[in-house]
């Protein structure tokens, strides 16, 4: 971060639009007709659980030929479902022209995608067509987890003059198979928001989740760890939706799914939270993370070991290890980690992934040495 521009952004009560926490947005993955959004933002409405309606206009797909949004022609029914319910409006821009679309169409915060954040350019060209008008702009974190990306799409805004900004938390796209469409890996949101407390940080656990049945637990981590709201999609008949199908609620459902959720309140008597039950909470979660991350590495180790039984090729390759063990160690400092923390930690890591690997291994035969096999390591299972 800039020591010159220091991202100030402010706090949602300074922003005047009435807004409070926690933040609700909500609304379908895509405008696809007039009928459409104004039967999801009346429903949402009804709810009385949502501030601002949120839809996509201009939709990124990762391949051309699937519904790409309608764009412009759909910013009239937003204005009309603003007129009819009284909700806010929202909606994803990409490039300098969205902007000026958007603003001129009355609409009344914008969004940057996962897509265009890890993309300075574009950020860039958005943040240009942006200066002057304070806006309340949200920027979604990039698809690959990267810290640095994410607070710099932010700056770039903030250089522009906006200071009404925000962030939501969609998580990253990640090589190994969880059970969510996107690993939450909270401990990214968690850092940005240590770094800039005043930011308004907010949920989409549809996007995590990926589907109906998941939303509701990842709506409630969000908002454990102190998340300032969330972002929900929402639409008027899910099942034929034109983009996200199964990871949009009903109106209904959504209302059903705020109204199960835990809002954490401040404690009366100190007018704040009690910081040491946030952070240990904090805490449970990343531990959870962790060992999910443990298992799956332990596993990869497995399905090498059994690998190198299939091709007879032996198990120990210390030079590996040493590659591995450099790695950590250089990483460890740029992390501000000891040195001696990480030596015991990734020991203990190699000791278990030695074990998965030769679990399956034959009894050595008489007369071969005693522990040959436990010895024996290729770099903690890689």
């Amino acid at each position: 971060m800039s020591a010159a521009t220091p991202l100030q952004p402010q706090p949602l009560a300074a922003w005047g639009l009435g807004l409070h926490q926690p933040l609700m947005i909500a609304g379908p993955c895509s405008a696809e007709s007039e009928a459409q959004v104004l039967a999801a933002a009346t429903g949402i409405a009804a709810t009385g659980a949502a501030q601002v309606l949120r839809a996509g206009l201009w939709k990124p797909r990762t391949r051309p030929g699937a519904f790409e949004g309608m764009g412009v022609v759909a910013l009239p029914w937003l204005a009309q479902a603003k007129a009819l319910t009284g909700l806010l409006t929202m909606v994803e821009v990409a490039t300098a022209e969205h902007v000026e679309a958007a603003l001129k169409g009355g609409v009344d915060m914008l969004w940057v995608g996962a897509r265009t954040t890890p993309n300075p350019f574009s950020v860039q060209e958005i943040a240009d067509a942006l200066r002057g008008v304070d806006v309340p702009v949200f920027v979604k974190n990039p698809i690959n987890p990267d810290l640095q990306l994410w607070i710099g799409a932010l700056e770039r805004l903030h250089r522009s003059g906006l200071r009404r900004l925000g962030a939501i938390h969609r998580g990253f796209s990640w090589f190994e198979r969880t059970p969510f469409r996107n690993s939450p890996m909270w401990e990214f949101p968690i850092r940005l928001k240590a770094a800039f407390p005043e930011l308004v940080l907010l949920g989409d656990p549809s996007h995590i989740s990926g589907s109906r049945d998941r939303i509701g637990a990842v709506a409630q981590q969000a908002l454990d760890l102190g998340f300032s709201g969330l972002m929900v999609e929402v639409h008027s008949d899910p099942a034929n939706a034109r983009s996200d199908a199964d990871q949009q609620l009903t109106p209904a459902d959504y209302g059903r799914l705020v109204g199960s959720l835990i809002f954490r309140q401040a404690l009366p008597t100190a007018g704040m939270r009690d910081r040491l039950e946030e952070l240990r909470d904090l805490i449970d979660q990343l531990d959870e993370e962790i060992a999910q991350k443990l298992a799956a590495r332990m596993d990869i180790a497995a399905r090498i070991g059994d690998h190198k039984r299939q091709h007879h090729v032996a198990i120990l390759q210390p030079e590996r290890w040493e590659r591995i063990m450099e790695r950590q160690l250089e990483l460890a400092a740029h992390l501000g980690l000891g040195a001696d923390f990480v030596r015991e930690y990734m020991d203990a890591v190699h000791r278990e992934s030695i074990r998965r690997q030769t679990i399956e291994e034959p009894e050595p035969e008489a007369g071969a040495p005693a522990g040959s096999q436990a010895s024996a390591g290729d770099g903690a299972g890689q």
